[in-house]
């Protein structure tokens, strides 16, 4: 037996799922599919892939409610003509429009995998992808602590969809900051949801409703460096402004670390992640931390469980531990999945992206079904009866 296979440690989910009552039993209970990704010893198989490729799609700038300018990429799948062979034009409208948000200290890049992966799903049906770097990352504007907040990111969202969307259904993805965004949003723009809104679908991936003293980030960043450090941002923040080069030293190891699961092999892919981590600036990291550490969505599952939604998170995810989701996806409504990535972090979009783009393609089919349909109580019955999946990552 490979030795370290065998001293690998215990999985967060299942201890997770003894934390979580009723639903832990039910989830616990369901019917599992495992799917294997067959690797080759030494063989990179993202070594040739251009992590940078998605920034020649077509570019735009939106400007949130405040004048920071979002820096955005889009593209819209499909034949360039009708069944008719007349050219569909630059502003024809998609028939539904996905939204990608992505996550703490990453940009959009980060979404490589599933801008080409469902492009190619895609290629026959008219359906619009739009990715943008959130405020203070990427080659968005870098904004002060007072607009460094969850508040501000589902305003953010909201002007993006505006913009960018501003017909037709819409469906959000969210990655770890990016899913609460997405909270926020539902909390802030309320109307944006349900059988009358235009919000048609939510996917939540590796993230939480609450922040990182209870969603597992401080167990991942567990030394006594970085308690000094999350204890500095809350209460003496030019003191870590000034100290960037500890800030980053304690900070940045832990979630490269974390990105990936125990047995994931791709040093290219690794490289990307890390460089989006180490090139996000100080003060974003810093601000958006404190932010992380004191937001509260609870109150937005309501709203988010008018739509359908898939909830995926990794079983070695330590940013987002897995009873994180397993709360979230009960506070869901009926028409959820819920997906767990067995031997997979956090960065699910790039180790598992085959499974992603599986359970966005599916949110995309049920959220077409679900448009226009009002709740009644045929809609609010017992859930599937495949709660859970996993990809098993060896």
């Amino acid at each position: 037996m490979d030795e370290r296979r065998r001293e690998r440690p215990r999985p967060a989910w299942r201890s997770g799922l003894g934390q979580v009552g009723a639903l832990g039993r039910e989830v616990a209970g369901g019917v599992v599919r495992r799917r294997s990704v067959h690797k080759t010893p030494g063989v990179d198989p993202h070594r040739d892939i251009d992590f940078t490729a998605m920034y020649r799609d077509e570019a735009s700038t939106v400007t949130a409610d405040d004048g920071v300018a979002l820096a955005v990429r889009s593209v819209t799948t499909g034949p360039d003509t009708d069944e008719s062979g007349q050219s569909w034009g630059r502003t024809s409208t998609p028939e539904l429009t996905v939204v990608f948000v992505h996550g703490f200290t990453l940009r959009m890049a980060s979404w490589h995998f599933q801008r080409y992966g469902l492009a190619e799903r895609w290629a026959d049906r008219r359906i619009k992808m739009v990715f943008y770097d959130q405020r203070g990352h990427g080659a968005s504007d870098r904004v002060p602590r007072s607009s460094s907040t969850m508040a501000q990111l589902g305003d953010d969202l909201a002007a993006v969809i505006r913009t960018m969307a501003p017909t037709g259904p819409v469906v959000l993805v969210g990655h770890s900051m990016g899913g609460m965004s997405i909270m926020s949003l539902a909390r802030r723009h309320s109307r944006l949801f349900g059988h009358r809104g235009r919000i048609a679908g939510v996917a939540l991936v590796s993230t939480a409703v609450r922040g990182i003293t209870e969603i597992g980030l401080g167990e991942g960043l567990n030394n006594p460096i970085v308690d000094a450090f999350r204890l500095s941002v809350r209460y003496v923040p030019r003191a870590v402004q000034a100290g960037r080069g500890i800030t980053r030293r304690a900070v940045e190891p832990v979630l490269i670390a974390a990105s990936f699961g125990p047995d994931y092999y791709s040093p290219a892919a690794g490289r990307a992640v890390e460089k989006m981590i180490q090139n996000t600036h100080i003060g974003t990291m810093v601000n958006f931390l404190k932010a992380l550490e004191s937001h509260d969505e609870s109150t937005a599952l309501p709203v988010l469980a008018q739509v359908p939604s898939v909830v995926m998170a990794g079983d070695f995810d330590r940013l987002t531990p897995l009873p994180n989701s397993l709360r979230m996806y009960a506070g869901l409504g009926t028409d959820s999945r819920l997906i767990v990535a067995e031997g997979c972090g956090h960065m699910l979009p790039v180790e598992a992206p085959d499974l992603v783009n599986d359970a966005i393609d599916d949110l995309v089919s049920r959220s077409r079904l679900a448009l226009g349909r009002p709740q009644t109580p045929a809609n609010t019955g017992a859930r599937t009866s495949e709660p859970i999946r996993k990809a098993r990552n060896d």
